[in-house]
This record gives structure tokens, sequence and C-alpha cells, in this order.
């Protein structure tokens, strides 16, 4: 099983890399042929997508259920925690199974991972 982490810092609104690296993230954990260990880590600005109430597919959003599925599907979601305070966000409510990291555990995934690809 491959070890990939996924580094986003592109705010989640105005450019389209973040749903660009939500929907790999969603392709890698729908591999039939080879299941993967999943990181996704948040940084700058892409730490605001952790926030819940966006809106919805329907809605012209989907960000937050593409960052629910993946939850479901066991992979680790993170948010910088430096980023997520220098935003007002060190405190907030996040989507659930959202949680905040640290540098300290982004390095540890990052030294773990067989592959790292950043947004």
């Amino acid at each position: 099983m491959q070890k990939i982490l996924i580094i986003i810092h592109a705010p989640p609104y105005g450019s389209e890399r973040v749903l660009s690296a939500l929907r790999l993230a969603t392709a890698l954990i729908a591999q039939e042929d080879e299941r993967v260990d999943l990181s996704v880590y948040m940084m700058s600005d892409a730490v605001t997508v952790g926030l819940p109430n966006q809106p919805s597919a329907e809605a012209g959003g989907g960000l937050q259920q593409m960052i629910e599925n993946l939850v479901e599907h066991g992979v680790i979601v993170r948010l910088c925690r430096t980023c997520a305070v220098a935003r007002g966000l060190g405190e907030a409510k996040l989507i659930d199974g959202v949680a905040i990291g640290t540098l300290v555990d982004m390095a540890a995934t990052t030294i773990e991972a067989d592959k790292v690809i950043t947004f």
C-alpha cells in the first residue's frame, strides 16, 4: 500500500486548485487496483476549506461534500495550526473529521510518504 500526502496551499475559492486536489484525492481512494494510505494537509488560505456550512454541489460548491467523503473513507485531513490561527480559525468548529495539525505532524507524514503532491 502506497502512502500519499497531498499538500494544498491555494484558497478554496477563486481558483480550481483545491477542487483539483480534492478530485485527485477522491480518485485515489476510489482505486480498485491498489489501496492507498492518503493524508491531506491544508496550509495558507486552504485552511478555510475546513469550515462547515459551505455551499453544496447543487448550489455551486461541493468542497465540503468532497472532504466529508474523504474522511468517511479514512483519509486524514488536517489544517495547519499556524495558518488556521493566523486566520482566526484556531478555535472554530470544523467539518466533522477534519482537525488542526502541526508542522511536526506534517513533517512526520512527509517522511513516511512514498509520494508527496502539492497544489
